[in-house]
């Protein structure tokens, strides 16, 4: 892809999905419950450390997980991956 949009805000939810917003408008659902039993990803099913450290760091969706926005103690997802899933609607709370 030639141009991907920016990530523009990051909303965690409760039942370990994040809507992504993009610059474009696209809003996009991204469900981490099949990672949390993998990697770094584990860290993440503790629902606090989900929630509270959900972020936005490299220019992607990150949960930031070491602290103080240290860009090397984050936990992150290819941008590219995220723009490819298909477009949700938005959920309002």
């Amino acid at each position: 892809m030639d141009y991907l949009p920016e990530i523009i805000q990051v909303i965690p939810h409760e039942d370990y999905t994040v809507s992504v917003y993009f610059s474009d408008g696209k809003i996009v659902s991204y469900d981490v419950r099949p990672l949390l039993d993998t990697g770094v990803f584990a860290k993440l099913k503790e629902l606090r450390i989900f929630m509270e450290t959900c972020t936005i760091m490299n220019d992607t969706l990150a949960w930031d997980i070491a602290g103080g926005r240290d860009e090397s103690g984050c936990i992150d997802i290819d941008p590219d991956r995220l723009y490819a899933l298909p477009a949700a609607a938005e959920r309002i709370a």
